[in-house]
């Protein structure tokens, strides 16, 4: 599949059912004819086996590579931060469905969520229980040749009481996992909100990034939309021989075809950085 860009942008069921229809054959057969590289799915993993093996099908009939989707993640349990057995055993079977899953689509990369914060413990020791929980779930991705990628997420406006809200937090514990199987997913509108230092961060923590997610803030929308300076993201990105895929986890800004056209060239300005 050629493209008209530079990076390799996922985009997501939904995102354009006003332009392609709901179904989501329809769908992916639209994102690769704009010249998106993937598809992204948070939801993929409960949907039926049947639809996953179409999705796959068509996906390699269409030259697209499958993004991530969601392996585990809780926003109101503790579930890595505490040590708990049972919340562990729970991880590792949503763990081992994620491999399957994965599989089926020839997938590489799934989101891992690692749970609120537990406020019995200190944070050291919540540190610790998260890495342990990772290292068993890498004793299940490694050997599969799949990577999970944990994701911090902002605390100020979504999602409250998460225990993993920081790159440098996430940057420690990858590298105490010390696994390829367990790198980072670096959302770009989680961290501007929370720490800001884009380019600084992507830069300290390169080699444990394996995937990034944007949207713009305020708004979570499309880029173009908000106050980060995504050409100049994306310039850096390229320039720096990033390879991977870029998810379009956000809204659009506007309802409607001419809402979903407007992502669209918003794509394709932010990818016309000058080489």
């Amino acid at each position: 599949m050629t493209s008209r860009f530079k990076l390799r942008y996922a985009a997501r069921f939904g995102k354009f059912t006003n332009l392609a229809g709901d179904d989501p054959i329809d769908q992916l057969k639209f994102m690769a004819d704009q010249g998106f590289a993937a598809l992204e799915d948070s939801h993929m993993k409960p949907r039926p086996v049947e639809l996953q093996e179409r999705i796959a099908k068509e996906l390699a009939r269409l030259g697209m590579e499958m993004g991530t989707f969601i392996a585990t993640a809780d926003f109101e349990k503790p579930t890595f931060a505490s040590g708990n057995t049972d919340f562990r055993e729970e991880v590792l079977a949503e763990m081992r469905d994620a491999v399957e899953v994965a599989r089926r689509l020839r997938a590489k990369w799934f989101t891992v969520v690692p749970g609120t914060l537990d406020p019995t413990l200190p944070m050291d020791y919540q540190t610790a229980n998260v890495i342990d929980t990772l290292r068993y779930c890498r004793d299940i991705c490694e050997p599969a040749g799949m990577v999970m990628i944990v994701e911090p997420l902002n605390h100020w406006v979504d999602h409250p009481g998460m225990f993993l809200t920081r790159i440098p937090q996430a940057y420690l514990i990858c590298r105490a996992v010390g696994s390829p199987a367990c790198k980072i997913l670096y959302d770009l509108y989680h961290q501007q909100i929370t720490e800001g230092n884009l380019i600084g961060n992507l830069d300290t923590a390169w080699e444990e990034i394996a995937y990034i997610q944007v949207g713009d803030h305020p708004g979570r929308n499309e880029p173009t939309t908000g106050e980060i300076n995504y050409k100049n993201i994306f310039k850096h990105l390229y320039n720096n021989g990033y390879q991977g895929l870029i998810g379009m986890e956000h809204g659009n800004s506007r309802p409607g075809p001419e809402g979903e056209q407007a992502v669209i060239d918003a794509y394709v300005e932010v990818d016309s950085f000058d080489l």
